[in-house]
């Protein structure tokens, strides 16, 4: 069966990405790991978080990650966000706007509730609109403060 796999270049802190991710998401697991020398890097690794599989590669200096390409984590409530947020921002991250940030690696993330979702896709277009105006002005989303901005 066909299966795509996002392959991302790390610059030899592939070591320490096979550790953070799998300490952030509960069900992660390293399936493989190739290492040419014991005391070096590992040359590559795939892992598997939330039921995704990524190949990690240790590629050197050449290429960063930039915002281009960022991966979405659904939250259920504010208690799963300022999880993940606090997990990627306070350990070498840095914070950007409407849910995004990086984390330690430079890789973005974003971090989104169901909550927003259901606020701008909800019956109520002009409160959809005081919702979105309110996420527009936010680093973190704010589940409460959304919510309140839908209720108008």
């Amino acid at each position: 069966m066909t299966s795509i796999m996002p392959c991302l270049w790390f610059d030899d802190r592939i070591d320490d990405a096979i550790k953070f991710y799998p300490e952030t998401f509960n069900d992660a697991q390293v399936h493989e790991l190739v290492r040419h020398a014991p005391d070096k890097p590992a040359f590559t690794a795939v892992i598997e978080l939330a039921g995704q599989k990524f190949m990690l590669l240790n590629g050197g200096p050449r290429f960063q990650f930039n915002e281009a390409v960022s991966f979405v984590i659904d939250c259920d409530g504010q208690e799963e966000v300022d999880f993940y947020w606090n997990r990627f921002v306070d350990n070498g991250g840095e914070e950007s706007m409407c849910g995004w940030c990086k984390d330690r690696f430079g890789l973005s993330w974003q971090i989104v509730p169901k909550q927003l979702y259901e606020a701008l896709n909800g019956p109520d277009k002009a409160g959809a609109n005081r919702a979105m105006q309110a996420m527009l002005q936010m680093r973190k989303i704010i589940v409460a403060d959304l919510q309140k901005a839908y209720a108008g």
